[in-house]
């Protein structure tokens, strides 16, 4: 009886901190000044606040069921493997399109090498050049 106990306050903790950074990263995505700032909320606290989640979901119905549930498990990793990429390439793409940013930020990173950083947005493949 004490393990059941024990096992809804990790439960309960693993959703209410979930909760909390998804609201975090939400807040975050509305109200940060620029596209680089708002790629922050969704691929950092968001991502760790549906894990939790996930987490907590995986952890209840091991409990109920008695075996654990590898889809939450797979859930998770995936999530986990592809935020941190799909971040990485977004960033990149707006550093090439040279989409504005704060001047707080100063927006040019010193890892980038000169042709990282296109002249000007590349034009639609389905449009013309001119």
């Amino acid at each position: 009886m004490t393990q059941y106990v024990i096992l809804e306050g990790v439960i309960a903790f693993f959703l209410v901190a979930g909760g909390a950074f998804t609201f975090i990263g939400s807040l975050g995505m509305a109200h940060l000044r620029d596209f680089y700032m708002r790629l922050h909320g969704p691929t950092k606290a968001t991502t760790l606040g549906i894990g939790s989640m996930l987490i907590a979901s995986m952890l209840y119905f091991w409990v109920v069921d008695g075996k654990p549930d590898i889809q939450e498990m797979l859930i998770t990793l995936f999530l986990f493997i592809t935020a941190p990429v799909s971040a990485h390439l977004l960033a990149k793409t707006g550093l090439h399109l040279q989409l504005r940013h704060a001047d707080k930020t100063l927006g040019m990173p010193v890892e980038l090498r000169k042709e990282e950083v296109g002249e000007k947005p590349v034009p639609h493949p389905d449009k013309g050049h001119g």
